[in-house]
């Protein structure tokens, strides 16, 4: 018999290695739910590629060519399932015209589709990207899309249709069960000054959300909780979750403003990485959402600085709203206040809402792996002892993430264009330091 295959649609290939905890959540929940669904692991097969399964080069230029390794993909899978990752984006992105693009093919090829707790933008009728995205989530191939921010603009863009939608808990909730305990050990060192954990971005994210808050005011910011920190007897921890932009700030604090390097993990590579900067925390303070939701998997407090709609939806979600600080409290004051608030009260988990990225997915899975069944969804309990646990990342896969986030790097600082300027940035030395060493065959 032909295995079943899934191909799996992340956003695996991005350097914030909080997508990466994504991708690895994500295929942890779908080999679940085949055990679950009585399927052994020798009759499917998982294909886990990046969401962007259509090139940018593609988009650009039309040239079929370019269009199939996607093709290939998509004709060859027995299901699409898109985990995790940001497919409506169009307000300053293009990642929406790509999601477009790959529904076409999957209607063409009969490929059912199936969106699990994606981000999404919220609707604008009068928008024509947003329009586009609407018409093209009609096809018949789109059977289920569950959301773990916006619903509201979700059932906007469903009218008219019959797909089943839900708001569900984002796939990294789980992110403790699939990479267990860091090798650092969990918060609460006996003896030890509590430890919060400060998660920077990059300078211009608050430009593209429309945030007036400049460089030098988030170096500010960052400068003014560590005083107040320090003053109030905590230890701190500056870490990024991975992006070269969000690195590259951090190693200017550093080097230019002065916060100590033994303060300070500029760069994170993997999955393991940032685990264990969170897991060595008794509470964090971060700009950067999935810092927040695998901080909160592992039962850490955390405040989560609101420069998108995302970053309250998903402190809302479970139960701790007034953890989302707007700007206007992005000061020292009202931050260290709202991480002492957070560390004495806890973190509280509906076990309920937490499965419910599991239990729709399994909905979907369930209706085309084997129409029919009668078998249900494992409960949380069972979830936390039957996920599968991410097995390392082994040095050749290090490898490769360093070649791809350096690639990256250098198209950025290469880009040149009427559209983009070159680009005029500090990058850390311990990034480039690097090259060398990261662009040596694996062994």
């Amino acid at each position: 018999m032909a295995k079943f295959r899934i191909l799996l649609l992340t956003n695996r290939d991005s350097d914030n290695v909080g997508d990466q905890i994504i991708e690895a959540t994500a295929v942890s929940i779908i080999k679940g739910i085949m055990e679950n669904l009585g399927v052994p692991t020798s009759d499917y097969a998982i294909s886990s590629r990046a969401a962007g399964i259509i090139s940018r080069k593609y988009m650009s230029t039309g040239d079929p060519a370019l269009l199939e390794p996607a093709r290939a993909a998509i004709s060859a899978a027995d299901v699409i399932v898109f985990g995790g990752a940001p497919l409506f984006n169009y307000s300053y992105q293009s990642f929406y015209l790509r999601t477009i693009r790959t529904l076409e093919l999957a209607e063409e090829y009969n490929v059912p589709v199936l969106f699990s707790s994606i981000g999404v933008e919220p609707y604008d009728p009068t928008n024509p990207k947003s329009v586009a995205l609407k018409e093209a989530l009609s096809l018949s191939c789109v059977r289920q899309i569950t959301t773990r921010d916006d619903f509201a603009s979700l059932q906007k863009y469903v009218e008219g249709t019959e797909i089943p939608v839900a708001h569900v808990s984002d796939p990294a909730v789980f992110a403790d069960v699939v990479f267990g305990a860091a090798q650092s050990g969990l918060a609460g060192r006996p003896g030890a000054r509590r430890k919060i954990g400060l998660v920077v971005t990059r300078a211009g994210i608050f430009k593209d959300n429309g945030i007036a808050f400049t460089k030098a005011e988030q170096q500010k910011f960052w400068l003014d909780v560590i005083d107040l920190l320090t003053e109030r007897g905590y230890d701190y921890r500056l870490f990024t979750t991975g992006h070269f932009t969000d690195e590259a700030f951090l190693d200017e604090l550093v080097k230019v403003k002065g916060v100590p390097q033994s303060k300070a993990a500029i760069t994170v590579n993997s999955q393991e990485e940032l685990v264990g900067e969170l897991s060595a925390c008794d509470g964090v303070i971060a700009y950067r959402l999935h810092a927040s939701i695998t901080a909160f998997a592992y039962g850490i407090p955390s405040i989560g600085l609101s420069w998108n709609f995302k970053v309250p939806y998903f402190y809302e979600s479970v139960g701790h709203g007034d953890r989302a600080l707007a700007p206007e409290h992005w000061n020292a004051t009202d931050v260290v206040d709202a991480i002492e608030k957070a560390i004495a009260g806890g973190v509280t988990k509906d076990e309920d809402f937490l499965s419910s990225v599991y239990t729709t997915l399994f909905s979907g899975l369930k209706a085309i792996v084997t129409p029919g069944s009668d078998t249900e969804p494992y409960t949380y309990g069972e979830l936390r002892e039957k996920l599968p646990q991410y097995p390392g990342t082994t040095p050749a896969q290090y490898q490769e993430k360093m070649r791809n986030k350096l690639r990256r790097i250098y198209d950025t600082l290469n880009a040149k264009g009427p559209k983009r300027k070159p680009v005029k940035r500090s990058l850390p030395r311990r990034v480039l330091g690097k090259v060398k060493r990261v662009l040596r065959p694996a062994r």
